[in-house]
């Protein structure tokens, strides 16, 4: 039925395994914007992930609505990104580690807004020592489109069987994705969307959640048979020596 007896397992990239919230978030402040803290924004709608709350909204509706702005912004954003962006602690080596598994296919997909997206996330890839090369596929989903079609077409055209296939992601609609497409959800709950919001709002089951990276670190290493990795805790850095300060540069 069946043309491989491999595995597979799909990342989504941003909030799953890179922390793109403190890009975005540098983004904004470099262009007079505010977005809330990471509590505040895990739990806003969709619409609204953007235009921040009550007491950011006013002020970002009137910065993003400029398409030149917007432009600005997406500059930015790109810029910090491909130089600044990190993996949550402990990703590199649980991806290092999937990719060096022979019986593993695996591979990335994102919804990243910066420019050519794809190259994006090639950047911090290498920066993170990642040969993406040698990844099975790299694929950048367009803004609005569902992810369904993409998981059930990466999983035919390797021709693995769809309970030998997992999904990873940060949101509702990477879990109602892979179920859609017979996959097995892994979701985590440290990136766009907190534990509260995904499991009260959207009743995901809380036994597919992974608070940490380290839990879902350790829930792949058991699931697929891999040597356990553990997480390692973030040194102290502040907030400039993460993401350097943007704050003397000209936006446009």
């Amino acid at each position: 039925m069946y043309g491989s007896k491999d595995r597979l397992v799909i990342f989504d990239v941003d909030g799953t395994l890179i922390d793109s919230f403190h890009a975005v978030e540098r983004a904004f402040a470099f262009h007079g914007m505010d977005i809330g803290d990471l509590q505040r924004f895990q739990r806003r709608r969709k619409l609204l992930k953007y235009l921040g709350g009550l007491r950011e909204f006013p002020k970002n509706l009137h910065r993003q609505f400029s398409k030149e702005h917007r432009k600005q912004l997406i500059h930015t954003l790109t810029e910090i990104y491909r130089n600044e962006a990190s993996f949550f602690p402990g990703m590199v080596p649980v991806l290092q580690a999937l990719i060096d598994t022979p019986d593993i296919r695996v591979g990335l997909v994102s919804r990243n807004i910066t420019i050519d997206p794809d190259e994006t996330v090639r950047v911090v890839l290498k920066r993170h020592n990642i040969d993406y090369h040698r990844l099975d596929f790299l694929h950048c989903i367009p803004l609005g489109e569902e992810k369904t079609p993409t998981f059930r077409a990466l999983r035919r055209q390797f021709g693995i069987n769809p309970s030998r296939s997992f999904a990873c992601g940060d949101e509702y609609r990477d879990y109602a994705a892979a179920i859609e497409a017979g996959m097995h959800p892994l979701v985590v709950a440290y990136g766009f969307e907190d534990f509260e919001r995904l499991v009260d709002g959207f009743d995901i089951p809380d036994d597919v959640i992974a608070k940490t990276p380290a839990e879902l670190s350790q829930r792949l290493c058991h699931t697929l048979d891999l040597e356990s990795l553990t997480a390692p805790a973030l040194p102290a850095q502040d907030d400039d020596s993460v993401f350097g300060d943007y704050s003397s540069r000209d936006p446009s």
